[in-house]
């Protein structure tokens, strides 16, 4: 499996890594799915960073906790995809190494443990419209493209 690449890694500047996992998270109807917007107003898959000593699922099973008060059940591994970025919110570029996988159905255990982002459902185009990082937009493609084979 390739990685796919996203923004542009220009010479003679250290990017910082961050390596991140998010989901795809449908509705039951797979009409629309949930995004996270920051307090910076960007939006984003439900996810984020994954911490030393943890791998992918024990990553992405804490953050959703942490974001939605969400468990999800994981289906499929859609791949990495690597994202070159200047952030002037934190005045640093990064290189996000983005892990993006499809959840198969959620439910609600709770409030979110973050209580500074918004949470909202979005018909997938708008979705896809709204979502400010690349590498998540194609985890989306991804997604609706397994959609159209069922």
């Amino acid at each position: 499996m390739s990685v796919k690449i996203f923004g542009e890694k220009k010479p003679n500047i250290d990017y910082v890594s961050r390596y991140g996992v998010y989901a795809v998270i449908p509705d039951k109807r797979h009409q629309k799915i949930i995004l996270v917007q920051a307090p910076n107003g960007a939006w984003f898959l439900p996810g984020g960073e994954i911490e030393k000593k943890e791998n992918h699922l024990q990553a992405l099973e804490r953050e959703l906790i942490e974001e939605l008060g969400f468990t999800v059940t994981i289906g499929k591994y859609y791949g990495q995809a690597d994202e070159y970025f200047y952030s002037s919110h934190r005045h640093t570029y990064f290189h996000n190494p983005a892990h993006i996988y499809q959840a198969t159905a959620f439910q609600k255990v709770g409030k979110p443990l973050e209580d500074f982002n918004h949470l909202k459902w979005f018909p997938i185009t708008e979705a896809k419209e709204k979502l400010k990082r690349g590498s998540h937009k194609w985890g989306v493609e991804c997604w609706q493209k397994d959609q159209q084979k069922k």
